[in-house]
């Protein structure tokens, strides 16, 4: 099977020929190139350019043109804080009072050279790979947006003291996710990972959850006009994991603080689950380690197909190294072979 092959098949809770692996190590491609993480994402080549590096090293089964979050901010206007070693990060918020939201208009994507230029890098990747590997690109949810634009403890506080603010800011951060998202799949994109880490029930109740976040992802998703995947970014989601399948959404991304069996059971073939590797105990994984957290998560996630390996947050750190990113890869070449028949003998030498 190819990898376009491979993933569609496991998202069909069934079994391909081996486990999918999402590597998501996209700040990895200016180490490939030797530049900055400035420099790297100022360009759509060094890209598209770093991501087919990417594919070929390390054997992941999608390209991942995602650049930084806060890249939508520079579409509304905000900035761009930039450092060696890490993602980069926003500026100042670009909604300074509440007030600001009644007269808040949704950016055009074709106005934003930010944005012009992750559409350039996909189209790119889409001419080399066709439809061979598949291409996932990011949006930010509307609900999850405000963290970026006006800061957490600010939008808490709309959320709960100011209703009719809160409904005027999703109307126009729905408009623009809406809007990049099919711009992102016009340009050649497989698929939408729809970024949703304030959903989680890490940050909001459930109740919260199924009166804001969730109807904000059931308008969204079904105006998105390709198949999405909800990403909690490292947040909790098992108590809302049915209700998180009932936006639509394809995959969930789910949290390493949560136990994957239990996860598996409860997506009970309504979506497939991607996970489920700890980025941040990654950076210091011996060879030893780094097989036996792919085991684990195979073990758990791999039977009957509708499991993607991944990271657990969506975006590898930049500090993880070489040699761990390819012993992910040998150890899932080596035990996520279907059929998976070590599962069922297998013991957990350390089910501590």
């Amino acid at each position: 099977m190819n990898s376009m092959q491979r993933v569609l098949t496991t998202l069909g809770h069934k079994e391909p020929d081996r486990v999918p692996l999402f590597l998501l190590a996209n700040m990895h491609g200016a180490k490939e190139l030797g530049l900055s993480l400035r420099d790297y994402y100022a360009s759509a080549k060094n890209v598209i350019d770093g991501e087919m590096r990417l594919l070929d090293k390390y054997g992941s089964d999608c390209a991942y043109p995602f650049f930084y979050a806060s890249l939508e901010i520079e579409a509304w206007g905000g900035d761009t804080i930039f450092s060696a070693d890490g993602p980069p990060l926003c500026g100042a918020p670009v909604i300074r009072r509440a007030e600001d939201i009644d007269s808040l208009r949704p950016p055009a994507v074709e106005s934003s050279p930010a944005l012009q230029r992750v559409l350039e890098a996909i189209a790119g990747l889409k001419q080399r790979l066709a439809d061979q590997v598949p291409i996932i690109a990011v949006a930010i949810s509307p609900f999850s947006l405000p963290v970026m634009q006006m800061g957490f403890d600010r939008y808490i506080e709309l959320m709960h003291e100011q209703p009719d603010r809160f409904l005027r800011l999703m109307q126009a951060n729905e408009e623009f996710t809406v809007n990049w998202a099919n711009a992102q799949l016009a340009a050649g994109a497989t698929a939408i990972c729809y970024f949703d880490p304030v959903s989680s029930t890490t940050n909001i109740p459930r109740g919260l959850y199924l009166t804001t976040g969730q109807q904000v992802a059931k308008r969204t998703l079904a105006r998105i006009k390709g198949p999405t995947a909800t990403h909690m970014a490292s947040g909790r989601c098992l108590p809302i994991l049915g209700d998180i399948a009932d936006t639509g959404t394809a995959a969930v991304g789910v949290s390493i603080l949560e136990d994957f069996a239990q996860l598996k059971a409860a997506a009970a073939g309504r979506v497939s689950l991607l996970g489920n590797l700890n980025g941040i105990e990654m950076r210091r994984w011996t060879p030893a380690q780094t097989e036996l957290a792919v085991k684990r998560a195979i073990a758990a996630g791999g039977p009957g197909g509708g499991f993607i390996l991944a990271d657990n947050h969506g975006e590898i750190p930049f500090q993880v190294a070489d040699e761990t990113l390819l012993a992910i890869r040998d150890a899932v070449d080596r035990w996520g072979r279907y059929p998976l028949d070590w599962v069922r003998d297998w013991v957990d030498p350390d089910p501590s």
